[in-house]
């Protein structure tokens, strides 16, 4: 019998969390995957890039010349920084339904050299770059950032983080004002959003609204879906060839701005890098996206 849930196609892309050291990554990475992704505490110092995907398989470190290794995470503050490239973690989040995350190490700091991420960034389809509201867009990080692939400008968001810190309405207005002047053309969009009080929220709507989450997470799904839909014509064009790619099936998904879910049944694969929990974001549906048609 013909199923009734429609079969739909859908490429998930990758997420990328970048920042300057203590920018609020971590508690970005906590909202979206509605759970931290570390069952261990470690310093964020010490950490290189870790690539989460939908699964439940076993962690894995992979090394310098890109052989994976599993490892019990309970051993995480045991990787070795020099001899890792990246660290892969599986969770079964909803948000990893529709991509990859790659959380970065923060660029700033003096012992992190910067090719311990650069040779992850390219992997990137999408960056959300953090930035703290009190000194939002410091000039370490434009320089960081204008030395990216330019493709990411236009995909890529800008997080002010912390926002509730700035205490006025004016003092808002003049940090949203620079930055949006200082950043035209570097990002798609720019918003200003208190991810702690975003994570605090629960099932109290208002207290959403206020963090400025929902706006951001609109926008971010929108890009997502928009990015798979583009990766699935790519794959359609290379079908047309004489050697073809197989696809698989994926549901409709609803999304939810305090939950990104997709109905029972549904199958994406996670692309796996050449190196080589159910998540909370907001509170009403959103809209339907269908992966493609």
């Amino acid at each position: 019998m013909k199923d009734t849930v429609m079969q739909e196609e859908y490429i998930k892309p990758r997420l990328a969390l970048m920042g300057e050291f203590s920018a609020g990554k971590s508690t970005l990475s906590n909202l979206l995957l509605g759970a931290d992704p570390m069952p261990v505490k470690i310093t964020a110092t010490r950490l290189p890039p870790v690539w989460i995907s939908y699964g439940e398989s076993a962690a894995e470190r992979i090394d310098l010349d890109g052989d994976a290794h599993e490892f019990d995470i309970a051993d995480l503050a045991d990787i070795v920084l020099e001899e890792t490239q990246l660290i892969r973690l599986q969770m079964t989040s909803d948000i990893l339904k529709l991509c990859d995350l790659i959380d970065m190490p923060g660029i700033s700091d003096p012992n992190m050299r910067p090719d311990v991420w650069r040779g992850v960034i390219g992997e990137a389809d999408h960056v959300i770059w953090c930035t703290h509201a009190t000194q939002a867009w410091r000039q370490s990080e434009a320089a960081t950032w204008e030395g990216l692939p330019e493709e990411l400008r236009s995909k890529s968001l800008l997080l002010l983080t912390r926002f509730d810190k700035l205490l006025t309405p004016r003092d808002r207005e003049r940090v949203m004002e620079r930055v949006r002047r200082e950043t035209r053309g570097l990002f798609h969009k720019a918003f200003p959003v208190s991810l702690t009080q975003a994570l605090s929220a629960g099932d109290d709507s208002q207290i959403w609204d206020q963090s400025g989450a929902e706006p951001f997470v609109k926008c971010l799904v929108d890009l997502l879906m928009k990015q798979g839909s583009a990766a699935l014509e790519n794959r359609r064009a290379i079908d047309r060839a004489p050697v073809t790619a197989q696809i698989d099936p994926v549901s409709r998904v609803h999304v939810m701005p305090s939950r990104v879910r997709a109905k029972p049944g549904s199958q994406r694969r996670s692309r796996r890098a050449p190196l080589s929990g159910t998540g909370q974001i907001g509170k009403t549906q959103l809209a339907e996206v269908p992966g493609n048609v």
